[in-house]
């Protein structure tokens, strides 16, 4: 399932409960993201989507609160980083389904929120050509397939907004925040290049091998920097802010030129 026995426990226990709260309402257990692409490590959240055969209600909506309530209270690493949607299964399967906010958890929260956070092209593709099935039938046989177009056409509305959205959540100003600002925007040129998703180490390595080499230093050493994780007092190099800063407008000036 994933390198990490914790996790394991804690993703069975998750499907059981899910799966006793929905009842016949539970249509499967999927991971997407990092844990599905691949390169997943201690610095990832493990990414899942549940979803449903008909609209949660009101008796399974407060369950499933509840749940990811207790959670984070238990002991252990993995049970503050697993984050989370209940689609609808006919919304996830169908580009149609695009905009419809689901039932979401975020990693390290305890309240649930109705959100379009997953709700995405990417995650689609992703669980559609990499999802792990914890439970119920396979991906491929209800996601909608999703172009290589589709893909592209989605990073040129996110790569302009990218600075701007990271902006109301966490300054690049932090170590963790800048670094996360360029592995964000290299998986998002991958995307926008090659038509297809992968991995943030993945994204890193294609940038230096593949970008002009102005970025490389600054893509290097943003992958150098993955493993020192989250440190809210760990500031990031005032010249590395403006090369990220830079980096953005350059990546903004090739998502226009499609």
């Amino acid at each position: 399932m994933t390198p990490y026995a914790e996790l394991n426990e804690l993703l069975q226990d998750l499907t059981t409960t899910t799966r006793r709260i929905l009842g016949d309402n539970f249509a499967g257990a999927y991971l997407q993201g990092s844990f599905a692409l691949g390169d997943a490590d201690l610095q990832s959240d493990c990414d899942f989507l549940i979803p449903v055969h008909r609209p949660i209600t009101p008796a399974q909506e407060k369950a499933l609160r509840a749940l990811h309530d207790e959670i984070p209270t238990r002991s252990g690493f993995w049970t503050g980083h697993l984050e989370g949607s209940y689609p609808l299964l006919s919304e996830l399967s169908s580009l149609d389904g695009l905009g419809k906010d689901w039932l979401y958890i975020d990693h390290g929260w305890r309240e649930m929120q109705w959100s379009t956070h997953c709700n995405t092209e990417v995650v689609r593709w992703t669980l559609r050509e990499y999802g792990v099935t914890l439970a119920g039938p396979e991906p491929k046989t209800f996601v909608e397939v999703v172009p290589p177009d589709v893909l592209r056409r989605r990073m040129r509305v996110d790569i302009p907004q990218l600075l701007p959205g990271l902006a109301t959540w966490v300054s690049i100003e932090l170590a963790w925040g800048q670094r996360y600002a360029v592995t964000t925007l290299c998986r998002t040129l991958y995307t926008l290049t090659e038509g297809r998703v992968c991995s943030k180490r993945a994204a890193l390595l294609w940038a230096i091998d593949t970008l002009q080499p102005e970025w490389t230093d600054l893509c290097r050493r943003t992958l150098d920097g993955r493993a020192l994780g989250w440190d809210p007092e760990d500031a990031a190099d005032p010249a590395d802010v403006a090369r990220t800063v830079a980096f953005a407008e350059h990546a903004t000036a090739t998502a226009r030129q499609g």
